[in-house]
């Protein structure tokens, strides 16, 4: 049977953007499904790690932010800073990146149907999805991926503990070029300048965690915001914990969230996306096995995270941020490790 486009991605957030965009480089013909017509936004910290710039780069694509020189690691007594070695990355918008991805994709022609996938079939030769014949299906719908469900990916397994985010912005200059991860209590909170007059407040913690409880409880932060305007509504997301049995099925690739996600702790959600849309569309013109190449990609991303939610969530929380400044060589180099 013969097929209408080489690639369906389902998903139209930055991740599924950047895979069609991929798959439009590479000279294959690409649709994105996406039941959402408007800017797509998302309940994270927004800060793009140094690793992340080069894979938008080699996209042609280029948001605008705020440059952001390193991580600073704070609790109420204690502080560990870093500063990247490899460069500086930037705090963006998730709006602003969607767009500008948006606008990349529809220069090079992706095209876009403002649609829901239900269910798809597939053969040895293509998947068929929404009256649709394509070589391959890239399911790139998120953390809830309906692909992932459809395909049969989800794994049964228990998740562990599961923690979600909050997010707002506020209408205050930046003080700071670093992101600073407050540890709060039970909460972590992060604060990502994202342009010369916002900056994002984004809480990770567990479910019904009270975001203006939470910077109320860190007294520093609370002075910083004290007064200023909200910039954006309060959104959340979440349990970010999700897994997959394998990344992929026959000629269904998921990317991003959709494959497994461990936490947003290290910020290093969309470097990994970008990277495995590029390993994606590698496999589908001949490159080496998806399966393979998604593992090695994520393979410190998972170990290193692990380890950190598992501290995070355990007895060990309070002995974080005191540990990372008392070692400041092994502190950096996980950071480093991350941000590349």
């Amino acid at each position: 049977m013969s097929v209408d486009i080489d690639v369906v991605v389902v998903g139209g957030g930055p991740v599924g953007l950047a895979s069609a965009i991929e798959a439009r480089l590479a000279g294959l013909t690409v649709a994105i499904i996406e039941p959402r017509d408007s800017t797509i936004d998302k309940a994270c910290g927004e800060g793009l790690m140094p690793g992340a710039l080069p894979l938008l780069a080699r996209l042609g694509v280029d948001p605008a932010g705020m440059p952001l020189r390193g991580v600073s690691y704070l609790s109420p007594h204690r502080r560990a800073d870093h500063l990247f070695r490899t460069g500086a990355g930037r705090g963006v918008r998730r709006t602003a990146l969607h767009d500008a991805l948006l606008s990349r994709a529809e220069q090079l022609g992706v095209e876009r149907l403002c649609s829901r996938v239900e269910t798809f079939t597939q053969d040895s030769a293509g998947v068929t999805v929404n009256g649709l014949r394509a070589g391959w299906l890239f399911g790139a719908d998120g953390l809830h991926s309906a692909v992932r469900r459809i395909a049969g990916l989800d794994d049964p397994r228990p998740a562990g503990t599961r923690r979600y985010g909050l997010r707002q912005h506020f209408a205050v200059a930046p003080w700071s070029d670093l992101i600073e991860v407050h540890w709060a209590e039970h909460a972590e909170v992060y604060v990502t300048p994202v342009a010369a007059d916002t900056v994002g407040i984004a809480i990770l913690g567990p479910q019904r965690t009270d975001f203006a409880a939470t910077v109320r409880g860190i007294p520093a932060l609370a002075e910083r915001l004290d007064g200023a305007t909200a910039a954006s509504s309060l959104r959340g997301a979440g349990p970010f914990r999700q897994r997959a049995l394998t990344p992929s099925a026959g000629r269904v690739l998921l990317v991003g969230d959709a494959s497994g996600y461990v936490d947003a702790i290290t910020g290093e959600g969309l470097r990994l996306g970008l990277d495995q849309a590029r390993l994606a569309v590698a496999h589908v013109t001949g490159g080496a096995g998806y399966d393979r190449a998604w593992a090695r990609s994520t393979r410190d991303f998972r170990r290193l995270t692990s380890g950190l939610v598992r501290a995070a969530t355990g007895p060990l929380r309070g002995v974080i941020v005191p540990a990372a400044s008392a070692l400041p060589q092994v502190y950096g180099a996980v950071v480093e490790r991350l941000a590349r």
